[in-house]
């Protein structure tokens, strides 16, 4: 707007000008000298750019200046144990949540989750009700486009998970034809049933779609195998499941807003922590030690 308005005055300072020129009164009275003309629209021209570069750093003003400005950096996650989860006393913990926890304090702000309906993730992010998704999220295509990324820093593959007391019928992609499947909308495992013209329920959350198959009203479901590993088997709450084939490989990012400067800030913390042993004793606490990508 500034710019604008500056760019207007300096036109209506010339249309006088010219205006002045065509009068009918005495070439003294009317004419504007040519150095006094210069000065005004080297004047009107100089104020025009500066107000200019005022609204473009305005504009650019940098994501992690807006983050600690405001003292808190707001992650976008879910329920995905190991993850990002809730311990016995209401707080957010998993791999994820301690890292979040940590850049956050590498910055001088504190973490702030919020639970997001992960099919509209990017809108969030866009409009600022988040500052980055981390959650366990899958550098797929259409994330690194909308979003700046950070390094990958994870290992991760898209399971069938099923009763185990059937887990033999399904060992290929081929026997999986007949299911019906649930699966977390938005997500990596939603695309792969996509892929594989397999008839499925979008949910929630991924823990939602353990839920389906455990009650029965989904034959099978597709989730993460880092949260498979978690969730699912012996000693878990989902003992009566099993996960079966994997789908894909794939690796886990952090997303910001496009351009954002904290994306280079956290490639450079992730450095840091994995050559100090940090990140791989936060990922020992988790059990996903062996799913690190070196940074």
């Amino acid at each position: 707007m500034k710019k604008w308005m500056a760019v207007m005055l300096a036109g209506m300072m010339t249309a006088a000008s010219l205006g002045g020129c065509g009068s009918t009164g005495s070439t003294a009275e009317t004419e504007t000298p040519a150095e006094e003309t210069g000065t005004a629209e080297t004047d009107a021209s100089d104020a025009a750019s500066e107000d200019a570069a005022a609204e473009d750093s305005a504009a650019g003003e940098s994501d992690m200046a807006y983050v600690q400005e405001k003292g808190t950096l707001v992650v976008g996650i879910t329920d995905f144990a190991p993850m990002d989860y809730k311990d016995e006393n209401g707080e957010w913990i998993g791999f994820d949540a301690d890292m979040a926890k940590a850049f956050a304090e590498s910055l001088g702000v504190e973490a702030e989750f919020v639970e997001i309906d992960w099919d509209n993730k990017i809108l969030e992010l866009d409009g600022k009700t988040i500052d980055c998704v981390w959650n366990g999220m899958t550098l797929t295509e259409d994330v690194l486009s909308a979003m700046e990324c950070s390094n990958a820093y994870c290992n991760n593959a898209q399971v069938v998970i099923v009763p185990a007391d059937v887990a033999d019928q399904y060992q290929d992609e081929e026997s999986l034809a007949d299911l019906t499947f649930a699966v977390e909308a938005g997500s990596a495992g939603e695309e792969q049933v996509q892929a594989l013209g397999l008839n499925y329920t979008p949910v929630t959350a991924q823990s939602d779609a353990l839920m389906e198959v455990a009650a029965g009203t989904s034959d099978a479901a597709v989730i993460d195998s880092l949260m498979a590993a978690a969730m699912v088997g012996e000693g878990t709450g989902y003992e009566d499941l099993t996960y079966t084939i994997g789908l894909n490989s794939e690796e886990y990012g952090v997303g910001f807003r496009k351009g954002s400067d904290l994306a280079a800030a956290l490639n450079e913390f992730f450095a840091s922590s994995y050559a100090d042993g940090t990140m791989e004793s936060v990922a020992e606490t988790y059990g996903v030690q062996a799913a690190l990508i070196e940074q």
